[in-house]
């Protein structure tokens, strides 16, 4: 009796998950494993042989660079005449941490992620994560081009708005600024070399906080180099936060 209620419960699971999926993504994922792992925190991970842990922390990996590159072939068709510059800054606004996790507690992902012990990130750090860890998976069960075509459909297009998102600045040096002042951080941006000649030179700024470079980026302009390295740290700040 107590293995039938188990069981009962672990196939009630599996379909609610299924439903759960296709809710929010259209389809009724083939190999609903991937799923599951994808919303397995690292704290609720499973040791398995030698010790290594299951989580989903390697289909985030994957989903993260899948993301990137949907968002990426979108823009490009989308905007055939803008720059890189501008192609760059409008990927970044989609898949920054803030917005994949605001995304995520929207879509309601963070209501299925499994997570062990005390931990308390769970509505507000975690989401982001698990969200590109589905990706991850999506892509596994299905392909690149279904990945693209669920994402750009039910996703890109129903939850951004993208006129809204050309005129939106985002400032990462200013969000920077504030948390060092806040955390009481000393946080600089020095030029660490300039490449090539007067009228094709290369810069290279990194971010230091309290004197170590966290992050380093290079244009053709200082300004340019500045903001690129600053979206790095934010980022890495935000990913070190959602993971404590």
């Amino acid at each position: 009796m107590l293995l039938g209620n188990k069981l009962r419960s672990y196939f009630s699971s599996d379909r609610a998950l299924h439903q759960a999926i296709r809710n929010v993504f259209g389809y009724y994922p083939g190999n609903i494993s991937l799923f599951k792992l994808a919303l397995r925190h690292k704290s609720a991970s499973k040791k398995i042989i030698h010790g290594l842990k299951v989580n989903n922390e390697r289909l985030e990996y994957l989903g993260d660079a899948i993301l990137s590159a949907v968002v990426a072939d979108y823009l490009f068709r989308l905007f055939p005449y803008k720059d890189e510059g501008f192609l760059t800054e409008m990927r970044s606004k989609i898949v920054s941490r803030v917005s994949l996790n605001k995304l995520a507690q929207k879509l309601g992902l963070t209501k299925l992620i499994s997570i062990g012990g005390d931990h308390q990130q769970k509505g507000k750090s975690s989401g982001g994560d698990a969200f590109e860890a589905v990706v991850g998976a999506i892509y596994i069960d299905k392909g690149y081009d279904f990945t693209y075509k669920i994402l750009v459909k039910r996703i890109i297009k129903i939850h951004f708005d993208i006129d809204q998102l050309v005129d939106t600045e985002i400032s990462f040096k200013s969000s920077l600024l504030e948390w060092a002042q806040k955390e009481k951080h000393e946080l600089s941006f020095p030029v660490l070399s300039e490449i090539g000649q007067r009228n094709d030179k290369l810069y290279v700024v990194a971010v230091e906080i309290d004197g170590e470079i966290k992050a380093r980026a290079h244009d053709y302009t200082i300004k340019g180099a500045e903001k690129l390295a600053a979206e790095k740290a934010w980022n890495a700040i935000i990913d070190n936060s959602n993971k404590a």
